[in-house]
């Protein structure tokens, strides 16, 4: 039997249509909307946009968010198409099931793994960092960084301890229910939006003009020496100028991954043919708003090379305190609500995982305990607390720069997946009922996929290794295990 064996589009339909057997429907538009901007804004905004200006960019990483913003857009047109017609949890996975096969599905499927549960990793690492640094440095270095980063002063980490922490405290509010996760995420989605308002405003004021001139990167920048003793040189064409535009594209795009975790509800959406793209688009739109002038702003408060060597994980809390004399408070305060914040954006990856390894289980790709319900919450508690384990693995142990790369790479993936699906569903099903429709096709998948590609080339060569390493891996368990105890294939 062929390895793209595909998954009937009514087979899907029919799955969607049993609410009262699976999970339970109680999300609508605003819910969404809320959900996508919880997992949007986090440590994409507050911490890549330093670490992209610093490494690349500049202060045209301005540019570089517009970049990655057009590549999400042109994929969110085609998610929104796919989340309206075929709303059933899974995302990128399920349309690639339904549109390229069965062994492309489980690709990305794979790759989502990249992206939601090293995501959450990625955060719940960044969480810890601003803890610490609202806690003034109380936490011994040893005990909030893994064991491959050292101290200025040569102090070895062993484990992040407070990431396991926050972690374990956000699976528990996952497996007591979908309802209680989202009031959750809507009280400190409009607490961190008003602060990240309050932050332009003030530091308006406080811009240098001088910071943005030169505003690109020039070649012949000079190496910028860190603390621990590294040299950044920027001579490396994806370091200055339009590369290091794209490279900052590239390292900022993990600020977006989120509106396609709204995809993951749509089996939990009240009326996902018209709240799916409400959701999707509407998320996208408000936060790409927000990052333009944000990261304006703080590349125009600090200058660039200062993220490389002394902002790092606490940058906007290092901008206000150096920068804009009177406002500590705000510092105080900004590192206060992007830790609550970040919290929203470990609970929607950690959700749209388990999601996903819902539906991959239900189609015997992955073992039946990722999607057994919990008999009185019908949430995929087991698939939650196994996801702690190994999303703990990451945070606990691996550094952020590693696992923030990888994240962007398996979003990118499946990004240039679901806008190739779209092209071909609407060769193969025309006539399928579609609520929205994406514009301009062939176009606006194209360029989606065209954007993306060049994201991932922009990346480090290390990062995209490691991508390649981990799509191995995949494939070996998907032959080893997947193939053999595939329902379609046993049907």
């Amino acid at each position: 039997m062929s390895l793209f064996i595909k998954k009937p589009l009514a087979q899907l339909l029919a799955q969607a249509a049993e609410s009262s057997k699976g999970l339970k429907r109680s999300l609508g538009a605003m819910n969404l909307i809320a959900l996508g901007i919880g997992a949007i804004i986090g440590a994409g905004l507050f911490v890549r946009t330093a670490a992209a200006a610093g490494q690349a960019a500049g202060p045209a990483v301005v540019i570089s968010f517009v970049v990655a913003a057009v590549g999400c857009a042109f994929a969110g047109l085609c998610y929104a198409e796919f989340a309206s017609m075929i709303p059933v949890a899974g995302s990128a996975y399920t349309y690639a099931y339904a549109t390229m096969g069965e062994i492309v599905a489980w690709a990305i499927g794979w790759a989502l793994v990249l992206e939601y549960a090293l995501g959450a990793a990625t955060v719940a690492i960044s969480w810890s960092q601003y803890l610490n640094s609202l806690l003034g440095g109380a936490i011994p270095y040893e005990w909030c960084h893994s064991p491959f980063e050292i101290s200025h002063t040569g102090v070895h980490g062993i484990m992040n301890v407070p990431s396991l922490i926050v972690l374990t405290l956000i699976t528990l509010v996952l497996i007591k229910g979908t309802e209680e996760s989202a009031i959750f995420n809507a009280i400190v989605v409009l607490i961190k939006v008003s602060i990240v308002l309050v932050f332009i405003a003030l530091g308006w004021q406080y811009i240098n003009p001088a910071n943005y001139d030169p505003f690109f990167i020039p070649a012949n920048a000079p190496d910028i020496t860190m603390p621990n003793g590294q040299v950044h040189s920027y001579s490396s064409w994806f370091n200055h100028g339009i590369g290091g535009v794209i490279r900052g594209a590239g390292i900022v795009f993990f600020a977006f991954i989120g509106f396609d975790a709204v995809s993951t509800a749509a089996q939990e959406t009240k009326n996902p043919k018209k709240d799916m793209p409400i959701g999707i688009l509407g998320s996208l739109v408000i936060c790409t708003i927000l990052y333009v002038l944000f990261s304006h702003v703080l590349t125009g408060v600090a200058p660039y090379t200062d993220f490389i060597k002394e902002g790092k994980e606490a940058s906007v809390a290092y901008a206000i305190k150096q920068y804009m004399p009177g406002y500590n408070w705000l510092a105080t305060l900004m590192s206060a609500a992007i830790l609550a914040g970040f919290s929203t954006v470990i609970l929607a990856m950690l959700y749209g995982q388990s999601r996903v390894f819902f539906s991959m289980s239900n189609d015997g790709l992955l073992p039946r305990v990722f999607s057994q319900l919990h008999p009185t919450f019908r949430t995929p508690y087991k698939s939650n607390l196994i996801l702690l384990v190994f999303v703990g693995a990451f945070a606990g142990f691996v550094p952020e720069s590693v696992t923030g790369d990888l994240t962007s790479v398996g979003t990118l993936f499946a990004f240039i997946m679901v806008c190739l699906g779209v092209w071909i569903m609407r060769k193969t099903d025309p006539n399928v009922e579609r609520p929205f429709r994406t514009p301009l096709v062939p176009l606006v998948p194209i360029l989606g996929v065209l954007v993306c590609t060049g994201m991932i080339i922009g990346l480090d060569p290390n990062t995209q290794l490691v991508a390649l390493i981990w799509l191995v891996i995949g494939l070996v368990i998907y032959f080893t295990y997947s193939k053999k105890n595939s329902l379609l294939r046993k049907k």
